[in-house]
C-alpha cells in the first residue's frame, strides 16, 4: 500500500479528472458523430453517456483503494460518496430533468397563445443507469489504467 502523501503527484486527483475529462470528451465525439460538428458546450454540459461525475467519483474510490487499501476508512469514505453521487445522478436529477422536459412542453403550448418567456429549463441533467453503470466502469477503469502508469514511470 502505498501512502498518497509520499510523492508529490496525488493518484486519486489524477485519476478522478483524467476520468473526468475523458467522458466529456466522449460526449463531444459522440455529438460530432451524431450531429455532424463539434460542440464544445458539451464538454461543461451535465447528463448524456457516460456520467462524467459518476466517472469522477469511481476513479477517485478505486484509485484512493488501490493507493490506501481497500479495506481503509479513506476508502469506505470515498465508496459512499460515490454510491451518493450516482444515486443522485440516475434518479434525484434524472427526475428533475424529466419534470424540466414536461414544464417546457407547458410553457411552449402556453406560448402559442400568450406571451411568456422563451427561456427554456435544462433538460439533460441526469442519467439513466446505463450511462451511470458506463461511466462507474470508465472510471474504475481509468484508476486502474493511471496506476499502471505511475508504476511504468516509478
Amino acid at each position: 500500500m502505498d501512502s498518497a502523501g509520499s510523492s508529490p503527484f496525488n493518484q486519486p486527483i489524477a485519476s478522478a479528472l483524467t476520468a473526468w475529462t475523458l467522458a466529456q470528451a466522449i460526449k463531444v465525439g459522440r455529438g460530432l458523430w451524431r450531429q455532424g460538428r463539434m460542440d464544445f458546450r458539451l464538454l461543461f454540459s451535465t447528463g448524456g453517456m457516460p456520467s462524467a461525475h459518476t466517472a469522477m467519483v469511481a476513479a477517485l474510490a478505486t484509485s484512493i483503494g488501490l493507493v490506501e487499501g481497500f479495506g481503509s476508512s479513506l476508502f469506505a469514505l470515498a465508496a459512499v460518496f460515490a454510491a451518493v453521487v450516482m444515486f443522485d445522478a440516475q434518479s434525484v436529477r434524472h427526475a428533475a430533468g424529466q419534470q424540466a422536459r414536461l414544464l417546457n412542453q407547458i410553457v411552449e403550448e402556453l406560448f402559442k397563445n400568450h406571451r411568456l418567456s422563451e427561456h427554456k429549463l435544462a433538460e439533460l441533467l441526469g442519467h439513466t443507469r446505463l450511462e451511470v453503470l458506463a461511466g462507474l466502469m470508465m472510471g474504475a477503469l481509468v484508476a486502474f489504467a493511471v496506476r499502471a502508469a505511475v508504476r511504468a514511470w516509478t
